[in-house]
């Protein structure tokens, strides 16, 4: 019996240690989390300070609105005009620009639009239009759906989802989205970090890629405490600062998948 009463104190008082240990909120985009970058570089971080960041992965829409309720103490997302426009409503402290990728149009080996001649996005969108060849939308609030949406806005052609049968709005996160993609034989935008990383791709490959519209960038915003007062402003700051610095950069550029380098550090602005 007194054995029992000893490993029972033993283990409360390990729930206490564990479940007392500082940490920080991140809401963040899905495609960090999807692509594996998120288990690469949070302990590293840890190892270095002894806090936890503790990370909420939805649409980069979502994550916004998660902050302005205080359901975070930094945000990490991939959609600078919603990033921007939530720094001056005075939600956020500042927005910080620390690595990019690129967007990629995912389709058939057999491209049945012929979208892969040009490597063009607009010509690509178009030929989908024309020979109404099945194409999937996240139709979240995500920063890829944003993105996706300001290539159609741009066309001067927004899929309207009643009546273009060839347009699926799927409502789903990265790799949900894709599987459907896949699935269906059908074509799809998607960030290259979280296809690099995606284990379901059977026929499909990227038809487009590595052009100026098709640019990525990921932003870090910490939250305003006059705002959000119980947020861990000491705390955030550690970690964002360490996130932009130099030595972290490296890391990031380090980070890569079946030899394939998924990021690319950014100059600080």
């Amino acid at each position: 019996m007194k054995f029992v009463k000893i490993f029972l104190i033993i283990i409360f008082f390990n729930f206490n240690a564990l479940s007392s240990k500082e940490f920080i909120l991140v809401q963040s985009t899905t495609s960090t989390r999807d692509s594996g970058f998120y288990d690469y570089l949070i302990p590293k971080f840890t190892e270095k300070y002894g806090f936890d960041i503790r990370v909420v992965a939805v649409g980069t829409g979502q994550a916004l609105k998660n902050a302005k309720k205080c359901d975070a103490d930094v945000l990490i997302v991939h959609d600078k005009k919603s990033e921007e426009k939530f720094v001056n409503e005075g939600f956020g402290l500042f927005r910080s620009e620390f690595m990019f990728n690129d967007y990629v149009l995912i389709g058939p080996k057999n491209d049945p639009a012929k979208t892969k001649i040009d490597n063009s996005i607009k010509i690509a969108l178009k030929k989908i239009v024309n020979s109404k060849s099945l194409f999937i939308s996240r139709g979240d609030d995500s920063g890829t759906y944003k993105k996706e949406l300001s290539i159609w806005n741009a066309l001067g052609r927004m899929p309207d989802v009643k009546n273009d049968k060839w347009y699926l709005s799927v409502g789903q996160g990265m790799g949900g989205a894709l599987n459907i993609a896949v699935n269906k034989n059908a074509y799809i935008i998607s960030d290259r970090g979280t296809w690099i990383n995606f284990n379901n791709k059977r026929e499909h490959e990227i038809l487009v890629s590595n052009e100026p519209l098709l640019l990525n960038h990921y932003g870090v915003i910490p939250i305003n405490p006059s705002k959000c007062p119980n947020t861990k402003s000491k705390l955030t700051k550690i970690f964002v600062d360490w996130l932009i610095s130099k030595s972290t950069k490296k890391i990031i550029n380090n980070f890569k998948v079946n030899n394939k380098q998924l990021f690319f550090s950014t100059v600080i602005k």
